[in-house]
């Protein structure tokens, strides 16, 4: 067993795979109540990629996440009631109620924030690493983007220029194999998405996104090489999501036969789960499992329990 990988963290890494699972399923419930507003983006299926990328970080260390972000923002330490609040648009969200679910965010513990704009997490992330280079602050900077935003041009601009500057930045592709609705062998002309990090003279590593403890060791590694001045890492971390692109997909592009299949063979909870249970590892499990739904159930009543933004508001944060 790696030295810092003891029983204990990896039961942690475990307990906040649950944690992220049941808020998702908590918010996707709330929103068919009518209760959330807006577009809604689950992560389940995905946790694992949360998980080990921010296991492997500091509180310090600074990420950009993207519309499928409340998994980025529970590992990296955001609080769920606040979270909630966000998505019921209450004032005592993170954003004051006008964000909602794509625009999450917490400087505190280094969260940049969500976002609706495709592969917009690039330069965010990439700012981030040139203000820690240039302030040699000790800190790297993340960024989480899909399969569908490679195709993006801001991905060969950000590349191109962190390699350049050798900025201490990760550069993370969760491949869900989903560009919102299109496969992505109709998106892309290429197999794998880290072979593209040899154009930039960095490395890019392909991995299992389902396997924790891979992903944590790849980010520690990556993490290691930008604070040694080395420059950036291209993950590609192969997942799958299990609900569609957002709330009300009625997931047209697949079968259910292959959702339930993806279910079944690729929960990276259960696989995960199973693991640390055959190494007598877990201990009580039904102890972590009833915390975990107890510090949901709490951040759904802090959120109905919330005001709404008063009309002010309308006018306060705004910068044009």
């Amino acid at each position: 067993m790696d030295n810092d990988l003891t029983p204990e963290r990896l039961v942690g890494f475990w307990r906040d795979m649950l944690r992220i699972r049941a808020f998702e399923r908590a918010a996707v419930y709330q929103s068919s109540l009518g209760k959330i507003y807006g577009a809604l983006h689950s992560y389940e299926g995905q946790e694992s990629c949360a998980v080990g990328i921010c296991g492997a970080l500091t509180s310090e260390d600074y990420v950009a996440s993207t519309h499928r972000g409340h998994g980025h923002s529970i590992a990296k330490g955001a609080r769920m009631d606040r979270m909630m609040a966000e998505l019921f648009g209450r004032e005592t969200g993170y954003c004051k109620g006008k964000g909602g679910s794509l625009h999450i965010a917490d400087f505190s513990c280094g969260m940049l924030g969500a976002n609706g704009i495709v592969g917009a997490s690039y330069a965010i992330a990439a700012g981030a690493a040139l203000n820690a280079k240039i302030s040699k602050n000790g800190r790297v900077a993340v960024a989480f983007f899909g399969d569908g935003a490679v195709t993006r041009g801001t991905f060969h601009e950000t590349t191109n220029m962190a390699s350049l500057l050798k900025l201490p930045l990760l550069l993370v592709c969760e491949n869900n194999d989903y560009a919102q609705y299109m496969h992505r062998s109709e998106t892309m002309v290429f197999d794998n998405v880290a072979d593209l990090a040899s154009n930039y003279k960095i490395p890019g590593v392909q991995l299992d996104g389902n396997d924790v403890r891979a992903v944590f060791r790849a980010a520690t590694t990556a993490r290691e090489r930008a604070l040694a001045g080395d420059g950036p890492t291209l993950l590609e971390l192969k997942t799958q999501r299990f609900t569609g692109h957002s709330s009300g997909d009625p997931q047209v592009y697949r079968t259910k036969a292959s959702v339930d299949e993806l279910r079944r063979t690729r929960d990276p909870i259960a696989a995960f789960e199973r693991e640390l249970m055959d190494a007598e590892m877990l201990g009580d499990g039904d102890a972590i499992r009833a915390a975990v739904d107890a510090e949901v159930a709490a951040a759904v009543a802090f959120a109905e329990a919330s005001a709404y933004p008063n009309d002010e508001e309308l006018f306060s944060d705004v910068y044009a």
